[in-house]
């Protein structure tokens, strides 16, 4: 199937087509710390249509409160509720799965999921503090690790090290029953606004690769993000579109789920990628940036 240029006519029927927008962040809202042009009126406008507006983002470096004061400091106003970020996913996925509260669970990855799973009331540690730690590969040299770890997330970590990697790889292979999450797998990811640096997917291969298991994703392209979506918002995903700037997280998460898609090209994905023979994921519509559908809305 052909995905189609949006226009004036596709922009109106799309927005009266549906009730919600969920909003991917990097390379939709912002690049880094900077907002992309045009996104504060679009979010405006999309509000004052009647709108439900939805932010999920892979990105687990931050909990949802520390994105909602990213949002302000950007001048955005955006309510915790109104986002929903991979390392929240995490924990509600522990959470709906009943996880046992006398276990622990082991972090690679940054504040984002420490913090979420302190506020879902699980004990949790590893995260930052194990960026520190080192290991001497001396001979007789025992790594040892706590037995009473029931799971082990994995997101992005700007501090990952060998340590952290078989802090994690000891809990899945040793602890009975131990589950091995990934907040995501993204290869790649804006994590400035000058260029792309390595995702969580490569923290999570590394880990996978040495237990030689799969982890349950969490994020997007998961289902898992959208049915905890609709068990909080009442909509229905035909009533929603997804907007993002990946084919392989944003535009299969909205496809997987049922919504409407619609692609932007503000971030990682290409004008020659989305028309290259080799590419099988088509958003329905796809355009420059957000700000357009403002334009277009305008005509």
């Amino acid at each position: 199937m052909a995905e189609g240029l949006l226009t004036a006519d596709s922009a109106r029927s799309l927005v009266d087509s549906v009730d919600a927008f969920l909003l991917d962040c990097d390379g939709v809202i912002w690049k880094g710390d900077e907002l992309i042009d045009g996104v504060s009126e679009t979010l405006e406008l999309l509000r004052k249509l009647g709108k439900k507006l939805v932010f999920v983002t892979n990105n687990s470096r931050k909990s949802r409160r520390q994105y909602s004061k990213k949002f302000k400091s950007l001048g955005l106003e955006v309510t915790e509720e109104e986002i929903f970020t991979s390392s929240f996913a995490a924990a509600m996925f522990l959470k709906l799965n009943s996880f046992p509260p006398e276990k622990k669970v082991y972090v690679v990855g940054e504040d984002g999921i420490l913090d979420e799973l302190k506020l879902a009331g699980f004990e949790c540690f590893g995260g930052p503090e194990d960026g520190k730690k080192n290991i001497m590969l001396e001979a007789n040299f025992y790594f040892d690790h706590d037995k009473s770890v029931g799971a082990v997330i994995v997101g992005l970590d700007q501090h990952f090290n060998y340590y952290k990697m078989q802090y994690a790889s000891l809990c899945i292979r040793e602890n009975p029953g131990c589950l091995f999450i990934a907040t995501n797998r993204d290869p790649t990811g804006h994590m400035t606004a000058a260029q792309e640096w390595p995702g969580a997917g490569t923290m999570v291969a590394a880990v996978s690769c040495s237990v030689q298991k799969e982890p349950i994703v969490v994020g997007k392209p998961s289902s898992f993000l959208m049915d905890f979506l609709l068990k909080s918002f009442n909509l229905e995903t035909s009533r929603m579109c997804m907007v993002g700037d990946r084919l392989d997280t944003d535009i299969l998460f909205g496809q997987n789920t049922g919504c409407k898609t619609l692609l932007v090209m503000s971030g990682v994905t290409t004008l020659p990628e989305l028309q290259d023979a080799s590419n099988d994921i088509h958003p329905d519509l796809y355009t420059n940036s957000l700000y357009d559908l403002v334009q277009l809305l305008q005509q």
